[in-house]
């Protein structure tokens, strides 16, 4: 696995100019993102260079964008698909609602080929609609391999899905992950930790990953100490070295 380590950039959502992300990025001991709204306007094609640019000079990776909702509008929706091809990026984790489901889904799938861009759904948990197994093999069952999964394991883990068991169901719809991982207050509420000390069983996900020759982006995203996220991220990238 020769991909770069990634970190969501939504984990420096309290550092929101480019400077202090690239820094705090830096400081976890990785160059390469997922790029978020925080850090980012998808929408505004004219300030897609400056931000591009940026990354570059910094020798920031952008390995994917998400999560992006979109539309099934293509004219809307086109902006950004625009900002990954003038970025060099491959894939974006996106969401939809309902009311995008078939013709919507259709543009979504028309604009993935028009870029040459892999989309993959990311499960939001169990509150989501797009969260659980069932629908994601129904969406796929309609859809070319254009359409993916961006799986996020504690959310897997949140709507009661095994992210071990989603590999091997969707291994060739897989088209990214954030690693993340949660525990559970007593009410239920979840709680983010280290990768691996929680819910997950990591050791098993990078092994199957390994086994795949899995070659997507390898996102970690760790919500907890937002004003110093820095000290666990270090910890969770560790942590994914030592297994890659």
């Amino acid at each position: 696995m020769n991909q770069p380590i990634a970190i969501q950039s939504w984990c420096y959502r309290a550092f929101k100019t480019l400077p202090d992300f690239f820094k705090q990025l830096k400081a976890a001991g990785v160059n390469a993102t997922e790029l978020c709204g925080v850090h980012a306007n998808f929408n505004d094609v004219a300030g897609f260079k400056a931000i591009i640019d940026a990354h570059k000079q910094a020798d920031v990776k952008i390995v994917a964008i998400g999560v992006q909702g979109l539309t099934g509008d293509i004219t809307k929706d086109r902006p950004q698909f625009e900002f990954c091809k003038q970025a060099g990026v491959k894939t974006m984790s996106i969401s939809f609602g309902p009311e995008a489901m078939f013709d919507g889904l259709r543009n979504i799938e028309k604009l993935a080929d028009e870029y040459d861009l892999n989309l993959g759904i990311h499960n939001h948990g169990g509150y989501d609609w797009l969260g659980n197994g069932t629908i994601l093999k129904y969406v796929f069952g309609k859809t070319s391999k254009r359409i993916g999964l961006h799986m996020d394991t504690a959310w897997a883990i949140d709507a009661k899905q095994n992210p071990n068991d989603w590999v091997e169901q969707f291994g060739d719809r897989l088209v990214g992950l954030h690693i993340k991982d949660f525990t559970y207050t007593p009410n239920r509420e979840p709680h983010d930790v280290v990768i691996g000390t929680g819910n997950l069983d990591l050791p098993k996900l990078m092994g199957q990953l390994k086994s795949r020759n899995f070659s997507g982006p390898i996102v970690i995203e760790y919500e907890g100490d937002e004003n110093n996220p820095v000290p666990a991220l270090k910890e969770c990238v560790e942590r994914l070295k030592k297994l890659m």
